[in-house]
C-alpha cells in the first residue's frame, strides 16, 4: 500500500533501521535515531542497487516520487541512475573548477611573483570588487561578450572609465590564461574593443619652464620640515626616479664611493643603475648620520618602514604648489625628460635609459642598465649643475641641440 504523509510523520524510531515502502521501489528508511531517508531500490545488469533520493522532510513524498520517476526513466533508457549521478557531480565539480573566479585567482597567483605586491593587490581587488560578484561563479567557457560588457558597463556608469578599461584588460588576460590551460576556447574580451567610452588620459603635473623650475628649487631649499622629507624633496629633481622607488630607497643599494645607486625597478623587474652627481652624494652624506643605521634612506614614523607615499606631495602642497595642475612627485621625471632634451640637448635614448624606460634598438634589446653609462654619468652631473644655476637664478645658456 503506498505511503501517506500522515504515515511518514507518525513513523517513529524502533531501535533499529526500519523501511516503509511506497511503490515502484521507493521506500523511506527510518534510522534508530529518527532520521528519515528516501531510497530507491532497483536492478541494473542483474544486480540490486540503492539510490539515495534525499532526506525527509526537506524532500517531501511528492518530491521523492518525482525523483523516483526520473531515475526510472533513465533506467528504462539503459542508464544506471547511480552512475548518472556520479557523472553529474563530476561535471559540476569540473564547472566549479573552471569558473571565472577560480581561473582568475589561479592566474593572479601564477604571476604574483613577477609583479610588485602593490600591482598584484590592485588587480585582485579590482576583480573582487567589480567582476567576481557578477560572473565569478560562471564557467569561463560560457561567458559571452554581452555578459562581460554588462559587468564593465557597471564600472563605467559610476564614472570610473579608466578602471573599466583596466578591468577589461585583466579579464582578457584571465580568458587567455583559460585558453592556454584548456578551460575555454576563446576570449570574449577581445570582442569588446571600442565598446567602452575612451579614457581621457591625464599626464602628471610637471613644471618644465626653466624660470619656474628655479623658483621651485628655491622653495624646496626653504622648506621647513623634517630633514628626511626635505632631503627626499631635494633629491627628487636630481634623480628623477619614480616616487615609489625614491621612497623605498635602501642604504644597502647605494655606493657613495663609486657614486652609484643600484636597485630593481618595481614596474619592470629590471635592474637599474643611477649615477650620482656630487650634489646628490652631498645630500646623502648629510642625511646618513640620521638614518644611515636604518634600512630605508627615508624612513617614516615607523623606523622600520619607508616614509608615506603622500609625503612628497604633501610637502609640495605646504609649499603652495597645486599637485593636480602644477607639480607632483612623479612630475620631476617629465621635468627632467623635457629640459634635458630641449635645453641641454641630451639624446632622447640616453634620457630614456636613465628613466628606466624600455627602449628597443636594432638588436632588440629593450633595456640594459649599463647602456650609455658614460653618457648618463656625464648627463646626471650636468643636470645637477644646471639645476644649481637655475636655483641661483643665473643666466642659463642652452647648449646646441643634438639631432634626435
Amino acid at each position: 500500500m503506498p505511503l501517506t504523509n500522515t504515515a511518514i510523520r507518525q513513523a517513529k524510531p524502533t531501535g533499529k533501521t526500519a523501511k516503509l515502502f511506497d511503490d515502484r521501489g521507493l521506500y523511506l528508511e527510518v534510522s534508530p535515531t529518527g532520521g528519515k531517508w528516501w531510497r530507491l531500490k532497483y536492478r541494473f545488469d542483474g544486480k540490486e542497487k540503492r539510490l539515495s533520493l534525499g532526506v525527509y522532510p526537506d524532500v517531501s513524498l511528492k518530491d521523492a516520487r518525482e525523483r523516483r520517476d526520473e531515475a526510472r526513466k533513465r533506467l528504462a533508457g539503459g542508464i544506471d541512475p547511480s552512475a548518472y549521478r556520479k557523472i553529474q557531480k563530476t561535471a559540476e565539480i569540473a564547472l566549479s573548477e573552471h569558473s571565472f573566479e577560480i581561473v582568475a585567482r589561479e592566474w593572479v597567483a601564477k604571476y604574483t611573483p613577477r609583479w610588485a605586491p602593490s600591482h598584484a593587490n590592485k588587480i585582485l581587488q579590482r576583480l573582487e570588487k567589480d567582476v567576481f560578484p557578477w560572473i565569478g561563479s560562471r564557467p569561463l567557457a560560457e561567458i559571452t561578450a554581452p555578459e562581460l560588457l554588462a559587468v564593465l558597463r557597471r564600472i563605467e556608469t559610476r564614472g570610473a572609465v579608466d578602471t573599466s578599461h583596466r578591468a577589461q584588460q585583466n579579464c582578457g588576460q584571465v580568458f587567455r590564461y583559460g585558453i592556454a590551460t584548456g578551460r575555454c576556447e576563446r576570449n570574449p574580451a577581445g570582442d569588446l574593443r571600442g565598446a567602452l567610452a575612451p579614457v581621457q588620459h591625464r599626464h602628471f603635473a610637471a613644471i618644465v619652464d626653466p624660470d619656474d623650475v628655479g623658483a621651485l628649487l628655491r622653495a624646496i631649499d626653504g622648506f621647513r620640515g623634517t630633514l628626511v622629507v626635505q632631503s627626499a624633496l631635494r633629491l627628487a629633481p636630481l634623480l628623477f626616479v619614480r616616487p615609489g622607488e625614491l621612497r623605498h630607497a635602501k642604504w644597502e643599494h647605494f655606493n657613495l664611493v663609486k657614486r652609484e645607486w643600484r636597485y630593481t625597478v618595481s614596474k619592470t623587474k629590471t635592474e637599474h643603475l643611477v649615477p650620482l652627481a656630487d650634489q646628490v652624494v652631498a645630500i646623502l652624506e648629510d642625511l646618513r648620520p640620521l638614518t644611515g643605521n636604518r634600512t630605508y634612506v627615508f624612513p617614516g614614523r615607523d623606523p622600520l618602514k619607508p616614509m608615506s607615499d603622500a609625503a612628497i606631495n604633501a610637502a609640495l602642497k605646504r609649499m603652495g604648489y597645486d599637485t593636480k595642475t602644477e607639480i607632483t612627485g612623479h612630475g620631476f621625471r617629465a621635468m627632467a625628460r623635457t629640459i634635458l632634451h630641449q635645453e641641454l640637448g641630451i639624446q632622447p635614448e640616453v634620457i630614456e635609459h636613465q628613466l628606466a624606460h624600455r627602449v628597443p634598438d636594432a638588436l632588440g634589446t629593450a633595456y640594459n642598465r649599463t647602456k650609455f653609462l658614460p653618457q648618463r654619468r656625464a648627463m646626471m652631473q650636468q643636470w645637477a649643475d644646471y639645476l644649481d644655476k637655475m636655483k641661483r637664478g643665473a643666466e642659463i645658456v642652452a647648449l646646441p641641440k643634438r639631432a634626435s
